[in-house]
């Protein structure tokens, strides 16, 4: 039992973490591990989805992701300090370890998802052709779909991605590009793989210097699936 419900890890901040999580009663809107209002997405796997950068921006001022008029939901301001956000994030990562078996049974989702087993999701995951594997891996196992719409003009967390590759060459002839890419597609790559190299300027899909996007794709993904998604984001013109 120890091993599944990481006792080690249960630090100070950790602690202090679970304590803001009550005094701000967010499961009257969340779940964690199943436990909680459903108002709100499920919380248990929020910090590996998400990430810290996004997060703590997120805490910080919620009206900058999400509008009522918009999206009609908007999560209250809650006046958290920056260490109070610090340790609910610590308490959700400690959380997002936990073995779970395999709780929440699907990535949490935001308008314009797409995922399989949900209807809709059209992924051809053992076709020859590495576009339409990836984007059965944007769809899938990136769950880069729960972040980044591709209709023109539709923000979820990232920005929109229809005609990314187009914006990617555009990028690489800008004088402020300070990235290592060369073609589009390897600055498509480096924007998976290293997220704040780097950071297009006045965008607000960033957060003291550093990407919202988590890192660690390389984790996540082999490099197949990574090949596959760079040749399925090269297609959107």
């Amino acid at each position: 039992m120890r091993e599944r419900t990481r006792e080690e890890a249960l630090t100070e901040n950790v602690v202090r973490g679970l304590h803001v999580w009550a005094r701000y009663n967010c499961e009257n809107c969340h779940t964690l591990l199943g436990e909680g209002a459903y108002y709100a997405p499920d919380l248990t796997e929020i910090v590996a989805q998400r990430g810290r950068t996004y997060l703590q921006a997120f805490l910080a001022d919620p009206a900058a992701f999400y509008s009522e008029e918009r999206d009609r939901r908007l999560m209250p301001a809650l006046g958290m300090t920056p260490q109070e956000i610090s340790d609910v994030i610590d308490f959700l990562a400690w959380v997002d370890g936990i073995d779970t078996n395999g709780w929440p049974p699907r990535p949490i989702l935001v308008a314009g998802a797409s995922v399989r087993g949900i209807p809709g999701f059209q992924g051809q995951p053992e076709s020859e052709d590495p576009a339409l594997r990836g984007r059965a891996v944007f769809n899938t196992t990136g769950a880069c779909a729960s972040c980044h719409a591709l209709t023109p003009g539709v923000t979820l967390v990232g920005p929109p991605l229809a005609g990314i590759a187009t914006l990617a060459e555009q990028r690489l002839r800008e004088p402020g590009y300070a990235g290592a890419a060369k073609s589009a597609e390897e600055y498509l790559r480096e924007s998976i793989l290293e997220p704040s190299r780097f950071l297009v300027p006045g965008e607000r899909y960033a957060a003291g210097g550093r990407s919202l996007m988590p890192e660690g794709y390389q984790q996540q993904l082999d490099a197949a699936q990574i090949d596959d998604l760079v040749a399925y984001l090269a297609t959107l013109r």
